[in-house]
């Protein structure tokens, strides 16, 4: 099963590769860098339609997008078809991301525009460089993965502290307390990392706790600018 381990595999004669690397980085700026404000929905590929989360997620991405944000995902199935679905029906830029996988992974047909990349780490770049806010719904690994970064890039000062939104407080319980009882008392995080966390459990809410950072930080930041330098 050739190339089935790529990264394992990587030889000296493959530095070609670095050539399709950067054709990757190009293709995602040119094709993105007119999104702003956009926020990236993270989530599991394996929440079904009929399931009551895929319905909260579609109704999440809908009253962002009427609020005036494109939304962003990685443009697999489940709660990113879903984050897609409710932003097309809003009017806005539905953005998938989509990632090439050993079981063959075709974008969602909600996605109105859609690049899929080969290397997971520039996919997961353009989620993070062009968002306003992070929403993490119920998912996986892959969900871990991606929360783990973006708070990681948050903590090291790589990114603009924008919000990290935790959907379903029930679900998140269990880590967050993990991360209160056990990381932080041995020292590991500070108790400052906790202040970009925002846990909810409606749709409403994410779109209020995203709508007021964007206004306090953002739009007032803009203003104050143009008023420094008319």
């Amino acid at each position: 099963m050739a190339n089935r381990y790529e990264i394992n595999e990587l030889e000296k004669e493959e530095s070609w590769r670095m050539f399709r690397i950067i054709g990757e980085f190009v293709e995602g700026f040119d094709s993105l860098g007119d999104i702003m404000p956009a926020v990236t929905i993270y989530g599991s590929a394996r929440t079904q339609p009929e399931a009551a989360l895929y319905q909260e997620v579609e109704k999440t991405a809908a009253l962002l997008g009427k609020a005036g944000f494109n939304i962003m995902t990685g443009g697999g199935p489940g709660v990113m078809a879903a984050a897609n679905k409710g932003a097309a029906e809003a009017g806005v830029k539905s953005i998938g991301l989509n990632i090439e996988l050993p079981l063959e992974q075709a974008c969602n047909i909600y996605a109105n525009r859609s690049i899929t990349f080969h290397h997971f780490f520039v996919r997961k770049v353009m989620l993070v460089k062009y968002a306003t806010a992070f929403v993490i719904m119920p998912g996986g690994l892959g969900t871990l993965d991606e929360l783990t970064e973006v708070l990681t890039l948050i903590q090291t000062e790589k990114i603009k502290p924008f919000p990290v939104i935790l959907y379903k407080a029930d679900y998140w319980a269990g880590l967050v307390a993990w991360l209160r009882e056990t990381v932080l008392k041995a020292g590991a995080i500070n108790a400052e990392d906790f202040d970009i966390l925002r846990i909810v459990d409606t749709p409403e809410a994410v779109e209020e706790a995203v709508h007021e950072w964007h206004i306090n930080h953002v739009v007032t930041g803009v203003k104050a600018l143009q008023l420094q330098y008319p």
